[in-house]
């Protein structure tokens, strides 16, 4: 049931430019990440983070690599999921 008032207020909405840039930033990322699909790659993010892992997934929000870093999941996970939100990603480097 959708249930509307009339003392609602928009807290925050996003700039046009703003959000189609974002969109064409993502549409990018994605086919960036789908190249890499099953190869090495160094990840870093917008707040400094690098990661490092093969490429297993990726849609239009998330690329999912595959780490093999038991710092995120614990000392028992072997080939842990590190999954990244697209937009906060600044770098994507092809390791050979």
């Amino acid at each position: 049931m959708n249930v509307r008032t009339s003392n609602t207020s928009v807290l925050y909405k996003a700039d046009q430019e703003w959000a189609g840039h974002v969109r064409k930033t993502r549409q990018k990322l994605a086919e960036a990440c789908g190249q890499c699909m099953n190869r090495t790659v160094r990840v870093q993010t917008i707040d400094g983070q690098t990661y490092e892992g093969i490429v297993v997934g990726s849609d239009h929000t998330y690329m999912h690599l595959m780490t093999g870093d038991a710092r995120f999941f614990g000392p028992y996970a072997s080939n842990a999921i590190l999954t990244l939100v697209l937009f906060e990603l600044l770098v994507i480097t092809l390791l050979i």
